[in-house]
């Protein structure tokens, strides 16, 4: 897509003008202050309309939308009473949205579950890398039309506002503008519920975070490998079936059994040290979790990582039963107390996710995105832009196939191993 032109590039604002305020950001958000990436890809539109048509209505449709997110058209700020963290000023600044065109057909593009660099374009003209992050728009579209005359709506976005679940639900009430309709969520932006606790309660080991950054990891730039491998409901259903011989667990889920078999094989493809501790990462909503709920439309960061830990050795020599019991507890250590506890850790130790002998597994196809129409069209399907080092991502299985695929960034050798592992039964 080497070809691919800007057709206008505009800033959108709230159609009607908001009340200008600041929002508190939690220590959770304040861990993930970072740019994320993704891109929807659609079929070409059968009701014929037009690509300006297309822009036309989703530029309405934000403005409509920006309204009640009127905090997404803000920017970050140092907060008044406390310089070392963040805020969100609402100043209704707005999004910056692109329409793109090239000569490329969608088909060229192969497998659009994989990320590649060629997804980079679809995002071309939204990054704003050298603006100061006071003037950074927290979230940005591109919408671009290939020569076939399919379509891609890529975005760009601030984590620390939003996290997936999140933007699952700006995402349908986006789609429901564009087809004329009202919102299917009201966003709540609130985020005291998860402010620290004053003083702060340490109550348990966080083996989730560090005090090293996210910050601090740049994206690859080696000639590292990004694959995504096809798991079969089948292949599944036999993993399923191995967890649950021996009578060692009483039951387990899908995700339980592929995170249980993800964390083996790359750590075994790494070359990890056998004494060495490994930790894998995985994010849980806790929106129903904590006390009191998260309020519907919960519109911040909710997800919370859980881990699974253990010397390297036995992530290697144990069977998968072991790790599978391993996952489950991580899993339901994340109550109302231990989200606190973190969020205490964080305002001690003003860290972020653990990236020391970890990689992060995000459950993709949980989010649903593929479920969404605009006025244009259903989605084909949905993936992130980009794998940086150190995520996982367990994505949707095409449509009809069932299934899951998994996509990982590994050096080519590392790779090899892992596609090894991960398709042994």
């Amino acid at each position: 897509m080497e070809d691919i032109k800007l057709v206008e590039k505009v800033v959108i604002v709230p159609e009607n003008p908001t009340n200008r305020r600041r929002v508190f950001l939690s220590n959770i958000d304040l861990s993930l202050v970072l740019y994320q990436e993704s891109v929807s890809y659609f079929d070409p539109p059968t009701n014929e309309i037009s690509f300006s048509e297309a822009c036309n209505v989703l530029y309405r449709a934000l403005g409509a939308l920006l309204v009640p997110y009127s905090f997404a058209a803000g920017r970050l700020v140092p907060a008044i009473d406390d310089d070392r963290r963040l805020e969100i000023d609402c100043n209704d600044a707005g999004f910056v949205v692109a329409a793109a065109t090239t000569d490329a057909k969608l088909s060229s593009l192969g497998e659009l579950l994989a990320p590649k660099p060629e997804f980079k374009k679809l995002v071309a003209f939204i990054q704003e890398d050298e603006m100061d992050l006071k003037d950074k728009p927290l979230l940005s579209l591109q919408l671009t039309q290939f020569e076939c005359g399919s379509l891609a709506l890529a975005s760009r976005y601030n984590h620390c506002i939003l996290d997936g679940v999140a933007i699952r639900e700006l995402e349908a009430n986006m789609a429901a503008l564009t087809r004329g309709e009202d919102l299917v969520v009201v966003p709540n932006p609130d985020r005291t519920l998860f402010k620290a606790r004053n003083p702060p309660e340490i109550n348990h080991p966080h083996h989730e975070y560090s005090e090293t950054t996210p910050l601090s990891i740049k994206e690859s730039i080696s000639a590292n490998q990004i694959r995504s491998i096809y798991i079969s409901s089948h292949h599944i259903a036999n993993l399923k079936k191995g967890a649950l011989k021996g009578g060692k667990l009483n039951n387990c889920t899908t995700f339980e059994v592929m995170a249980a078999k993800i964390w083996k094989a790359r750590s075994i493809a790494t070359r990890m040290q056998d004494e060495a501790m490994s930790t894998m990462l995985i994010p849980v909503d806790v929106r129903k979790r904590v006390v009191p709920q998260a309020p519907n439309g919960f519109a911040g960061n909710a997800l919370v990582p859980a881990f699974a830990r253990a010397m390297v050795r036995e992530v290697k020599e144990e069977e998968d039963s072991y790790l599978v019991k391993k996952v489950q507890e991580g899993l339901e250590r994340v109550n109302d107390e231990y989200v606190r506890s973190g969020i205490d850790w964080l305002e001690v130790h003003r860290g972020g996710p653990c990236c020391e002998n970890s990689f992060s597994l995000v459950a993709w196809w949980r989010l649903g995105l593929e479920e969404e129409e605009f006025a244009w069209g259903r989605v084909k399907c949905a993936t992130t832009i980009t794998v940086k080092p150190g995520l996982v991502f367990v994505l949707p299985g095409d449509k009809g196939k069932g299934g899951l695929n998994i996509c990982l960034e590994l050096p080519e050798d590392q790779m090899e191993v892992f596609v090894s592992l991960i398709m042994e039964q």
